[in-house]
């Protein structure tokens, strides 16, 4: 039989797969270091056992004990599935930034996770890393493992990722390519490739609002390069101890919306579901693809797996709200987003009363009008109701609809992108009628307009 012993015997031996369509244009070979394979689906479980079978070994924790991390989800993943082997409780803090995917599987593991704000200093005391810090000393037989200063983060990747890359590749790799965060698996990599090839060219993916870039350029850690960035997993406002930057060769920023819009590209194209910072690392090969040659061989590793995702750049509507989908709405997206989609009709022989009453009744200002063939003939709003009502003294409401109704609404098919309604409402025309391809027909305001844009 073939089995392994616990689900902490699954790590590492990670499959390489080559990219085709996203990678088309350009010269070189691209390979992808799939870390999604590991059993917490990230990069960070060779890390995690390691951090924590050294802790053990150094008798930093012990049996029963509390292991305590400031993360951005996928190291805490890590951690968590080794403490359920091992038998620890673990308490999480992270930044109010990390996908609901994210904290919620680090609940769904058993883990206690303390949420902390983004837009403070790393010093601040309500920052993830001094809430860390300070359970850790509040808290007894506990260990702040710390990924970012403790090297035994790199040294995992230095011991396993490292080695299977260079044996995958047969020792053909040109150029490593991987997004830069606590620094443990660029780090660790790179010096074992160089040690194998030191022309090797490590180049680090980093995001604007981080420090990394202009710190490998000119030494200087310029505060006024941190600000606010929606990029999960890479970029730091820190200089963590675990990045070697003598070992790396460059670093290249790519922006939110690039990285965002590349990891759906790879879902789409590839058929491979990666997380944010998979997207950012080939978007910043894309843009370096002028320094590629033919016989080049370039590795891309993959921290994490798109599922934690799911509610952000893979969700239309998160991507819209923040201008990353370059796709227009159209009409089908507005009927998507209305709570209420029936489509009520009056007919032209009702009583203007009805029509009030419908009106009033279901909080509507507009309807349409159709004859005994049930064919849209004319309108009604609100505005030629009380226009009759204030003009009528005697407020006969049980003359026929027939009698102040209007034009019928324009009708459009949902494929029409939204910014052209702007042909068919107009003052007068406070509404058109849209055919779905089913044929089902909805009623689109200005109202739902505005709520959908």
């Amino acid at each position: 039989m073939h089995y392994s012993n616990n689900i902490l015997e699954t790590i590492g031996n990670t499959p390489m797969v080559k990219i085709n369509k996203v990678t088309s244009d350009i010269p070189a070979l691209v390979l992808c270091k799939v870390e999604t394979f590991n059993p917490g689906h990230s990069t960070k479980d060779r890390m995690a056992l390691n951090m924590l079978e050294t802790a053990e070994k150094e008798g930093k924790i012990k049996p029963g004990g509390t292991i305590i991390e400031c993360t951005s989800g996928n190291t805490g993943m890590g951690l968590a599935l080794a403490a359920c082997v091992k038998g620890y409780k673990t308490i999480f803090t992270t930044s109010d930034k990390q996908s609901k995917e994210k904290l919620d599987l680090l609940r769904a593991m058993g883990s206690e996770v303390i949420v902390c704000p983004t837009n403070v200093t790393p010093e601040d005391p309500r920052s993830y890393y001094s809430v860390a810090e300070r359970l850790s000393k509040e808290i007894p037989n506990s260990f702040w493992f710390n990924q970012y200063d403790n090297l035994a983060n790199r040294e995992a990747h230095y011991q396993s990722t490292g080695p299977e890359i260079w044996e995958q590749t047969d020792g053909k790799i040109t150029h490593f390519v991987v997004g830069v965060g606590t620094g443990g698996t660029i780090s660790g990599c790179a010096k074992y490739l160089k040690e194998k090839n030191p022309d090797i060219k490590i180049w680090g993916i980093d995001t604007y609002g981080s420090v990394f870039k202009k710190y490998h350029e000119t030494g200087e850690f310029d505060e006024k390069e941190i600000y606010s960035y929606i990029t999960e997993g890479i970029g730091e406002d820190i200089l963590p101890k675990n990045v070697d930057f003598e070992l790396i060769d460059r670093f290249e920023k790519v922006t939110d919306k690039d990285g965002a819009v590349m990891a759906r590209r790879l879902a789409k194209e590839e058929g491979m579901l990666f997380g944010y910072s998979a997207g950012s690392a080939f978007c910043g090969v894309r843009q370096l693809k002028d320094h590629l040659k033919p016989d080049d061989v370039v590795v891309v590793l993959v921290h994490d797996h798109g599922s934690r995702y799911i509610g952000k750049i893979y969700n239309d509507d998160w991507m819209r709200d923040r201008g990353f989908l370059d796709t227009e709405l159209k009409v089908s997206d507005l009927i998507a987003r209305k709570s209420d989609k029936q489509f009520m009709t009056l007919n032209v022989n009702d009583p203007i009363q009805m029509a009030l009453d419908q009106m009033k009744h279901n909080d509507i200002s507009q309807m349409p009008i159709v004859n005994e063939k049930n064919e849209i003939v004319g309108s009604i709003t609100e505005s030629s109701v009380l226009n009759f009502l204030l003009s009528n003294a005697e407020n006969k409401t049980d003359q026929p609809i027939k009698e102040i109704m209007g034009e019928a609404f324009p009708v459009v098919n949902e494929d029409l992108p939204y910014r052209q309604l702007t042909g068919f409402i107009n003052k007068t025309i406070p509404a058109v009628i849209a055919k779905d391809k089913a044929g089902g027909l909805h009623i689109l305001t200005q109202y739902d307009i505005l709520q959908a844009v």
